[in-house]
């Protein structure tokens, strides 16, 4: 192979690689409002593979998981195993709109909305959370917060 083909082959595969990273940020969501912590494990989907994906193909959303899906102010739940909560939020970070326990094969909208939090099912009712609440993210790891830790 001459100089060219292998530096051509490494730019090649270098650019792939970058494309291919995922990064998975993992974020802490406190309710400032209510002083309770939504979620201690909040994986962001700010992609439109990670946006159409969503909770898809899994089993259940452990206590502190979460997803968070930006921008979106619909979501589906064909396809899915089990129930969820959902909190719509506008630009602010404010709640908009709450559905709980969301059972699979159903539509949500909010056409106010900017992003949409996908939480366990009773995460909403275990932390008291309401329209109006604001809330605010961090990084996870920042916080050291345990998953037993998810509802104050």
């Amino acid at each position: 192979m001459n100089l060219l083909s292998r530096i051509a082959s490494t730019l090649r595969d270098r650019l792939t690689a970058r494309r291919h990273q995922t990064h998975d940020i993992r974020l802490r969501v406190a309710n400032l409002t209510r002083n309770t912590v939504l979620a201690t494990r909040m994986e962001l989907a700010d992609s439109s593979p990670k946006r159409n994906k969503g909770l898809l193909g899994r089993s259940h959303l452990a206590p502190g998981e979460g997803l968070w899906i930006l921008p979106c102010e619909a979501i589906h739940t064909f396809g899915m195993k089990f129930p969820i909560d959902l909190v719509y939020l506008d630009g602010k970070n404010r709640i908009k709109k709450l559905c709980r326990e969301v059972p699979p094969w159903r539509l949500s909208v909010c056409l106010s909305a900017r992003s949409v939090l996908e939480l366990p099912s009773g995460a909403i009712r275990e932390t008291k959370t309401r329209p109006g609440d604001t809330l605010e993210f961090s990084s996870a790891s920042a916080s050291g917060d345990s998953a037993d830790a998810a509802r104050s």
